[in-house]
């Protein structure tokens, strides 16, 4: 899909169905509903409307083969929090995994602050110490709400179920 140009229209829509449909997830993450960047709100919203179709019986997709794809829902959407800050429905101890993450988003030089890259490239919203500060704020101050170093925030449109209470994490004792 074309970066800033891609839509939330039938073709991107069914390009998704076939591959919700052939890999039937339970869970997926995706995109903000909103956000700075046009393309992340749109992804978010392209993500949940083919999650909602791709259960549709109605809806016909063919697989790589040309065979009918049979329907199939994953039972949760979860959206990441990305810029813009929202209150999540819950958050997820990402601490053991949150110096990976940093490395993979420092990876991209060219748009997140980095000393390494060129001076004389321009500076962006995105490309200041502020912004991969406040990156590390927002996992942190979710982290602090549940008593881990870090967090991550998602939001559902969807009521979330517990079937045993020793699941949740709280450690503020």
């Amino acid at each position: 899909m074309a970066d800033g140009f891609f839509k939330n229209d039938e073709h991107h829509q069914r390009l998704l169905i076939g591959v919700i449909r052939k890999y039937r997830p339970e869970i997926i993450l995706g995109n903000a509903l909103a956000d700075r960047h046009p393309d992340h709100g749109r992804a978010g919203n392209l993500i949940a409307d083919a999650c909602y179709l791709s259960g549709l019986r109605k809806i016909e997709t063919l697989d790589d083969h040309g065979k009918l794809q049979e329907f199939w829902r994953p039972k949760y959407v979860f959206h990441y929090i990305q810029d813009r800050f929202y209150q999540p429905s819950f958050v997820y101890d990402v601490t053991p995994v949150f110096d990976q993450k940093l490395a993979a988003i420092r990876s991209f030089q060219s748009q997140f602050y980095s000393p390494d890259y060129g001076k004389e490239e321009p500076q962006t919203y995105i490309s200041s110490p502020e912004f991969l500060n406040s990156i590390i704020g927002r996992h942190q101050m979710f982290g602090k709400m549940i008593g881990v170093p870090y967090a991550e925030g998602f939001i559902t449109e969807k009521m979330i179920g517990v079937r045993d209470f020793d699941a949740f994490v709280q450690m503020d004792t």
